[in-house]
């Protein structure tokens, strides 16, 4: 292994015990010689990579953002319409909140934590849906009276919601939970053709393709069955 792989190895370790320890204790209480110490190397490492705390909490702010806008690619290119794409997105991200550490730690870092950073996931996703809405608009799948900015707003307060209420109970976050919103948003926005063909649970192809992320580390979380580029292209 070389040198520049032995630090790249480094980084990608100290990004997911920093992840681990702003996802357990929060970004006050996380601990750098803990955050060293759960990637098994010394403090003099940390700091060779990461100068301050701040620093790794943008770090994995960096690398959860990194990691969405791949799952959002993926998924867009694996769904048949716009309001299909917006549900298997929801999904897909929901499964990443829940399976993946440095997701979930980052997210909420960015979401909660009062500090400069270069992504606004919540913005990214705010604008993901209105992008997707518009899109279906266009394909003619969205119902003609559907009010675009009140279902935007709910449908971030709901996925946002969910996300909040998973830091103590996971299930909030399952594929269950998130078909029953779908069962009662898909109505009042699509077009009753357009419903017809319509798959609340997200379709397989999409959400398989949207595994694998290559992240520094997923962890299973949620029970089974149930940003930028999202709503591009």
């Amino acid at each position: 292994m070389t040198k520049q792989e032995r630090a790249m190895n480094t980084r990608h370790a100290l990004i997911r015990s920093a992840a681990q320890a702003f996802d357990q204790h929060g970004y006050t209480r996380a601990k750098l010689a803990g955050i060293s110490a759960g990637a098994g190397v010394s403090t003099g490492a940390l700091h060779f990579h990461f100068d301050t705390k701040a620093a790794m909490a943008a770090a994995v702010e960096a690398e959860a953002a990194r990691i969405l806008h791949a799952v959002a690619r993926r998924v867009h290119r694996r769904s048949p319409c716009a309001l299909q794409a917006l549900v298997n997105t929801s999904h897909a991200f929901a499964q990443q909140l829940c399976w993946d550490v440095v997701v979930r730690a980052g997210f909420h870092l960015n979401a909660r934590t009062a500090h400069a950073s270069e992504a606004d996931l919540l913005q990214e996703w705010l604008e993901c849906v209105r992008r997707y809405l518009a899109r279906a608009a266009q394909e003619g799948t969205l119902l003609a009276d559907a009010p675009a900015e009140d279902m935007t707003a709910t449908i971030i307060g709901a996925t946002i919601g969910f996300e909040g209420l998973a830091r103590r109970d996971r299930e909030w976050l399952s594929r269950p939970t998130l078909s029953s919103l779908w069962r009662a948003l898909l109505p009042r926005l699509a077009a009753p053709e357009a419903l017809a063909r319509l798959e609340p649970a997200g379709t397989e192809c999409a959400l398989s393709a949207a595994g694998g992320t290559g992240s520094t580390g997923a962890t299973p979380g949620c029970r089974e069955g149930g940003a930028r580029e999202a709503g591009k292209g």
